[in-house]
């Protein structure tokens, strides 16, 4: 018989205070990837005597098995919650998050969780943390690798997507994980990209762009919820009261188990709120957080607080029950080792199936951005037109580098690099010729920072030769051949936690190959390798077609491979915006008008920047958001709509006509945005608010159809964040239809009194 929440009550009304504190303890035993300098210690004791209520940073099944056993030597034996980085993959890795948001497809965003989750729970792990829903507008910051990108409406459909995937129907299912969604929140918003660092937003900017895919991940039914790194107008998420209790739960009502994150509770001393352990526990506890990562603080001081009548036990009780009933919830009360199939665990994780989904996630990921002359795709080898290919790059016969970021479980060796996705998609019809070309990096110590996970391989490793002698090399390679294939980009470290950078350019090493090759005369098709937007302005010049690969996981051999042989179309679209220069950021396609706008080139007086030439965008990227080219060539008629005056509750129908004006089919997303261009408040240019990835035969012609409500013209209006509500306003709305986020074409409608019958996040 399944447990029930009478179970719960009848377990609390059994407990001791120290029982309680215990179950509010999350702990790691240690391994290779972690995220501060604190591990823990006496973790087996600390099971026995009921101290600890969840471990993170286990990798096998074994190893869960021997814990859990422990768990049940207790009094009450109560199971232990097992926790991993699961980011995007277990043993299958995905494209980054980043990447994975530009395929704008849903349901292979929610495959790859479900896949996710799979592998995960083989092993007996309970909880992902995961996903990571930070909205950025920065790429300096590191993490936005993990990010859905720079818009709210993205991420909260990408946040949707990866609760469902992870979480299924039944969370109680062995092969179901517990999603956690993080890191609430701000997180993205760091001062000068910088991690870890103050962010300082309006209540308006916190509910129109940073909470809505927290509220869509908590309406997908997200059990938990990470607190971030960050102050957020001047007060530590990890003791923001106002907005985790306040806020999330009361207001808005979250239900779910709020956990720290690495030694969150104990930073709130460096963060100057707290003077001592004792008064960082207390702070984190009053403010929601139910779990205490790593730095033990609850354990070793709530007890004396209560005592000191610092604390109410009802607090401990409360974050108790919580802990709890995400275990009641995860079906560990009925069966601690459910998830522990060891069938499951001895079967092949990386199965053909996984490796499938996997490689049609790296083309679908995949943003081609230039594509002169149609280089691309190139002859399919059975054409017998292909000629000789020359490979070139310090990626090209790598393999470490390509899980990118926050692939814990991972190994480089079951990933199939890129020459040998080539090499096996040309067989004898092509010879495929390579050359390092050059370093990644040419510091040492750059190298050393960029290698800080790489205990048993490095992922940057200078050559012994010197970088003129390896791009020799290179240009007699590509001098031998009809088209050069150049592979550049960061290392996987580059991107990623505590990976802020303030050049947002391709290491000049790689630069240098760039110049070298382009001088050969021969066609180049430039890959990047990135977690991030980049700065590709010289790049876009020096290529004669350019794309962005991102790291694509497991299967980014095959599947680069599939997209540059053109037996996959490439339809990946921009999640966020590459900058055209480092001036330029923050950046977002979303931004306010100003009172002195930009003619599109420099003119004095006017928001824009002096040094930048007439013939580059002032206030663009170099690419906008949502775009990205495919092989067909997709043309769009104006917008329709049913209407162009509407009232109240009314709905409006917006139709496009699309046509693939190409002789293969090709796969387009269609984008919706909508602008506010007089209102009460000045309001970002356009949002997006829909969108449909679809499929076009060649020289087909299709209408696609929107539905517009008045829940996407609505607005926050607030004056603190807690002290907020939602505005729809009568006036004149444009509806944008287009490709991307720059080239659009609107309608517009007047609609009086617009009434929201049920808002979306």
């Amino acid at each position: 018989m399944k447990k029930d929440m009478d179970f719960i009550d009848d377990l609390i009304g059994r407990m001791t205070l120290s029982e309680k504190i215990g179950q509010l303890n999350l702990v790691t035993p240690g391994g290779e990837t972690l995220t501060g300098a604190v591990v823990n210690t006496d973790v087996a004791e600390k099971i026995r005597t009921g101290r600890i209520g969840g471990i993170f940073g286990i990798k096998s099944a074994e190893a869960v098995r021997v814990f859990q056993d422990l768990a049940q030597e207790t009094r009450l034996k109560i199971p232990l919650m097992f926790a991993e980085d699961v980011i995007h993959g277990q043993k299958t890795v995905f494209p980054l998050p980043l990447a994975l948001a530009a395929s704008w497809d849903m349901d292979l965003v929610r495959a790859t969780a479900r896949v996710a989750a799979q592998e995960a729970s083989s092993i007996g792990i309970d909880q992902v943390y995961s996903p990571m829903i930070d909205v950025c507008r920065d790429p300096r910051w590191g993490r936005i690798a993990e990010s859905p990108g720079e818009d709210p409406y993205l991420a909260s459909r990408f946040a949707e997507a990866m609760v469902e995937g992870y979480q299924g129907s039944d969370l109680s299912r062995s092969d179901a994980v517990m999603a956690c969604l993080k890191h609430f929140c701000g997180y993205g918003g760091g001062m000068g990209g910088r991690d870890y660092d103050a962010v300082d937003i309006s209540p308006v900017t916190l509910h129109d762009v940073v909470l809505p895919p927290f509220i869509a991940g908590m309406r997908a039914g997200a059990g938990s919820v990470m607190a971030s790194f960050n102050t957020l107008n001047g007060v530590p998420m990890h003791a923001n009261r106002a907005v985790i209790t306040e806020l999330f739960r009361e207001k808005l009502g979250y239900g779910g188990l709020v956990v720290a994150d690495y030694t969150g509770i104990l930073e709130l001393i460096a963060h100057g709120i707290a003077s001592d352990r004792a008064d960082a526990a207390r702070l984190g506890l009053t403010a929601g957080v139910d779990m205490d990562m790593v730095s033990e603080t609850y354990l070793e001081t709530i007890e004396d607080s209560v005592r000191a009548g610092l604390l109410k036990e009802t607090e401990i009780t409360a974050a108790c029950r919580r802990v709890l009933e995400a275990k009641l919830k995860l079906g560990l009360f009925d069966d601690p080792y459910h998830r522990l199939d060891w069938g499951r665990a001895a079967q092949p994780i990386l199965t053909a199936a996984n490796r499938q989904l996997a490689r049609e996630a790296v083309a679908a990921a995949t943003v081609v951005l230039k594509n002169d002359g149609d280089l691309l795709p190139l002859p399919a080898p059975e054409s017998g037109k292909i000629g000789t290919i020359a490979l070139i790059g310090p990626f090209v016969e790598d393999r470490i580098n390509m899980n990118g970021t926050w692939a814990v479980a991972a190994l480089p060796s079951t990933v199939v690099p890129i020459a040998d996705g080539l090499r096996e998609a040309v067989g004898n019809a092509a010879s495929v010729l390579t050359a390092k070309g050059a370093n990644i990096v040419d510091e040492p110590w750059l190298a050393t920072r960029l290698n800080v996970h790489d205990w048993k391989e490095l992922s940057v490793v200078i050559d012994v030769r010197s970088p003129e002698a390896m791009i020799a090399e290179a240009v007699a390679t590509v001098s031998a051949a009809d088209v050069a294939v150049v592979v550049v980009g960061e290392a996987r470290e580059y991107s990623g936690e505590s990976s802020s950078r303030t050049d947002l350019s391709i290491p000049e090493p790689q630069k240098k190959l760039l110049r070298a090759l382009k001088a050969t005369g021969k066609p180049l098709v430039v890959v990047v390798m990135t977690g991030r937007p980049l700065v590709l302005a010289e790049e876009a010049l020096l290529a004669d077609a350019l794309l962005v690969a991102w790291f694509g996981g497991t299967e980014i051999g095959h599947g680069l491979a599939d997209v540059l042989f053109g037996k996959t179309e490439p339809s990946g679209r921009l999640p966020a915006t590459f900058p055209y220069c480092l001036g330029q950021v923050p950046i977002t396609y979303a931004h306010r008008p100003t009172g002195r706008p930009t003619p599109g080139r420099f003119q004095k007086f006017t928001s824009g920047y002096v040094d930048l030439p007439d013939n580059v965008p002032q206030n663009d990227g170099l690419y906008p958001f949502g775009f990205g080219l495919g092989y067909g060539k997709v043309a769009y008629g104006p917008p329709r709509a049913d209407r162009t005056s509407l009232v109240g509750d009314d709905r409006l129908e917006v139709a496009v006509t699309v046509t693939n004006l190409g002789d293969r089919p090709t796969l387009e997303t269609v984008q919706l945005y909508v602008g506010d261009p007089v209102a009460s408040v000045s309001r970002p240019v356009k949002e997006l608010k829909a969108f449909r990835k679809v499929a076009l035969a060649a020289h087909a012609v299709e209408q696609i159809t929107f539905v517009v409500t008045a829940a996407d013209l609505d607005f926050s209006v607030a004056e603190t964040v807690t002290d907020t509500r939602r505005r729809s306003e009568s006036g004149a709305f444009d509806i944008h239809i287009g490709p991307n986020s720059r080239d659009t074409q609107a309608v517009r409608v007047v609609w009086d009194e617009p009434q929201i019958e049920a808002r979306r996040s």
